[in-house]
């Protein structure tokens, strides 16, 4: 181990229904993540997110950046269902993609069923304890 330990962004490189939530993180692909996830069709990817209303522009980057290879964003906005921003829902509109803000249970219950069904979705799931 000559150079050490190597930290790496949390990124798995392909689509995988979530196993569980709940205690700080999530399941899925026979691993766990302790945080929130975006689950998008590049991999699912850590997302340094903890709670809903403190969103901001930079943490819906990615989102954007990839709304072209999706047609329904899932909003995990954590215990309880948090609405989303006129705005933020009117970009991503803009963009061809339908939002659906949930507590993040529901949202991960539609994700898998969706996933399942081969559909183009994606989802930003906030954890919860």
């Amino acid at each position: 181990m000559a150079g050490g330990i190597e930290i790496r962004a949390a990124h798995f490189p392909g689509r995988a229904p979530i196993d569980a939530y709940g205690n700080g993180g999530f399941r899925f692909a026979d691993m766990s993540h302790r945080g929130s996830i975006l689950c998008l069709p590049s991999g699912i990817h850590g997302w340094n997110v903890t709670a809903f209303d403190s969103l901001r522009e930079d943490d819906v980057a990615r989102l954007f950046d990839e709304a072209a290879d999706f047609d329904i964003l899932l909003l995990g906005t954590g215990k309880d269902l948090v609405p989303m921003p006129v705005e933020m829902r009117r970009r991503f509109r803009e963009a061809g993609v339908a939002v659906e803000t949930m507590a993040t249970g529901a949202a991960v219950r539609t994700y898998n069923v969706l996933l399942a069904e081969d559909r183009t979705v994606a989802a930003a799931l906030i954890a919860v304890d």
